[in-house]
C-alpha cells in the first residue's frame, strides 16, 4: 500500500471540508510526501452534475488528499508542477486500485482544472498534457454528458426552490435564536 497509514483520519470542517487529524505519507517508487495533520481538505473535487458518476470520497480518496496538498504546497514550494501533482494523483489511483477508465477521467478532470485555475502555476504546462486531455473528453462525452445534461436542470430547480424557501421563511438559524 503506497499510503501509510492506509486509511486517513479526517475531521469534519462542516461545510468548508475536511481537516486531516494525523499525517498522511505517500510512499511511491521514487517519491515520499508527507501530508502533515491539520492539512484542509474537500476530499474530490467534483463538479455537482457529475456527482453521479464520481462520489467525492471512494477509493481514490487517499489520492484525492494528496492531490490537494500537491496543488497548494507542493506547487507552492516547488517540490512538483502541476503536471507533476495531477500524474502523480492518477499514479496514486492506480495503486490504490481505481478502475482504468475512473481513473483517466479523473485526471482528464484535473487536468481541466488546472486550466481553469486562477494560479499561473498552475496552469503551467498545460498545453503539454493538452492532446491526451482532448482525446480522453471526446472519447467520455457520450458517456458523461448526457446524464450530466438531464442533472442540471434539476440542480438549477433545487437551488431555486432553496432560495425561495428558505428567503420567505424567514427562518434563523437555531444557534442564533433567543429563547
Amino acid at each position: 500500500m503506497p499510503f501509510d497509514p492506509p486509511v486517513a483520519v479526517l475531521r469534519t470542517e462542516g461545510a468548508d471540508g475536511w481537516t486531516l487529524a494525523e499525517p498522511l505519507t505517500y510512499l511511491g517508487r521514487r517519491d515520499r510526501f508527507v501530508v502533515p495533520a491539520g492539512f484542509g481538505t474537500d476530499l474530490a473535487t467534483v463538479p455537482r452534475p457529475v456527482l453521479w458518476l464520481v462520489p467525492e470520497s471512494g477509493r481514490y480518496t487517499l489520492a484525492a488528499v494528496l492531490h490537494d496538498w500537491l496543488c497548494t504546497v507542493g506547487i507552492a514550494s516547488g517540490v512538483v508542477t502541476s503536471r507533476d501533482a495531477d500524474g502523480i494523483f492518477r499514479r496514486a489511483m492506480r495503486e490504490a486500485g481505481v478502475p482504468v477508465l475512473l481513473r483517466w477521467l479523473m485526471w482528464t478532470g484535473v487536468r481541466w482544472g488546472a486550466l481553469a485555475d486562477a494560479d499561473p502555476a498552475r496552469r503551467r504546462g498545460w498545453l503539454l498534457s493538452a492532446p491526451g486531455v482532448l482525446a480522453i473528453s471526446a472519447l467520455a462525452a457520450p458517456l458523461v454528458l448526457p446524464p450530466s445534461l438531464l442533472v442540471v436542470p434539476g440542480l438549477a430547480v433545487y437551488a431555486l426552490l432553496e432560495r425561495l424557501v428558505s428567503g420567505r421563511a424567514g427562518v434563523r438559524p437555531w444557534s442564533r435564536r433567543r429563547r
